[in-house]
């Protein structure tokens, strides 16, 4: 029960379920001085469980982008099925790697590795958490990522960037659909100075990103540290790419989309109760009906988003079969 919430009660989603929260998982990394630190979130029973990996952003607070933030969504997928890995990565402020390495103060590359690093551990992870041994489904994995979090993930699900000449790709068959949330859009002179400045990696190739996506944003996103267009600069992942299926509007939306980082929390621009669980009930029906066959929950929720909830966003969808 959620006094606060109105019109997004009106998107259908199950009654949370007991969860447990382990906390630190310890993961080491070949060539990282030290291992990457997860926190592992999980409903108590159930099997076959579907998994999902959440990357942070590069946000103001000092403990939110880190294991230990992003409460609202990661505590929410967690009550309604879904096995939640966090890591702390390598940007954080917390517990990220050391600002004299290259590639600091984003890490983007590193950050992306360190998710395909838990794809690459999830036996030990598994091994290490005796609720959750035998109960995971290796093939039924997503990703969501906020922000810098949009970009890492974006990267996993197969958008390319250029350095030096030599395209990168990073893409991770395992990871079945991805969300990217209030991601960055296209580089090049969308960018301002600033944006500019994070070199070549801001500026993305979304044609190879095939994997099925949902790409988020709220209408009132403007970042001009970053680019130099409006809010629709974050809708790019899904006009640009072939594997984003469908983009989710969020009506007064800011880069916070109504608080996912943390609750009355400085990161976030815009706290709104009812955004909010817009947010977290649209992706949670996006990811169940993505990675569980003939699941309706997507179209469920999409029916209910047409109705009286409509006031708080708007989907558009691509047809699937024709990107």
């Amino acid at each position: 029960m959620n006094n606060l919430i109105d019109l997004a009660r009106l998107i259908p989603t199950p009654e949370p379920v007991l969860t447990a929260s382990f906390s630190p998982v310890s993961l080491p990394m070949p060539g990282r001085p030290q291992p990457l630190q997860l926190r592992v979130t999980a409903p108590v029973h159930g099997d076959a469980l579907p998994i999902v990996l959440l990357s942070h952003g590069h946000g103001p607070s000092l403990y939110l982008p880190s294991k230990d933030g992003y409460g609202p969504i990661t505590n929410f997928l967690a009550e309604r099925g879904f096995v939640v890995i966090q890591p702390t990565q390598a940007n954080s402020k917390v517990g990220g790697l050391p600002r004299d390495l290259p590639g600091a103060p984003l890490f983007w590359r590193e950050r992306a590795e360190e998710l395909t690093a838990i794809l690459d551990g999830l036996s030990a992870i598994e091994t290490a958490l005796p609720l959750l041994r035998g109960r995971l489904d290796y093939e039924k994995i997503g990703a969501v990522g906020h922000s810098l979090g949009g970009h890492t993930v974006a990267l996993l699900l197969g958008m390319r960037v250029t350095i030096n000449g030599a395209e990168v790709d990073l893409r991770d068959p395992r990871i079945k659909a991805g969300v990217l949330l209030a991601a960055p859009g296209a580089g090049g002179d969308n960018l301002s100075e600033n944006g500019k400045t994070y070199g070549p990696a801001f500026s993305p190739d979304f044609a190879n990103l095939a994997t099925r996506t949902l790409v988020v944003f709220g209408d009132r996103d403007v970042s001009p540290h970053l680019t130099v267009r409006g809010a629709d600069w974050h809708a790019d992942p899904y006009h640009l790419s072939p594997g984003a299926e469908a983009l989710l509007t969020v009506a007064g939306g800011r880069h916070g989309l109504g608080g996912i980082a943390g609750y009355d929390a400085k990161e976030t621009d815009d706290e709104g109760p009812d955004r909010l669980e817009l947010t977290r009930r649209m992706v949670w029906s996006y990811l169940r009906s993505a990675l569980i066959e003939d699941d309706h929950a997507w179209e469920d929720a999409c029916a209910a988003l047409d109705g009286p909830a409509g006031a708080l966003g708007r989907i558009d969808r691509k047809d699937r079969k024709a990107a």
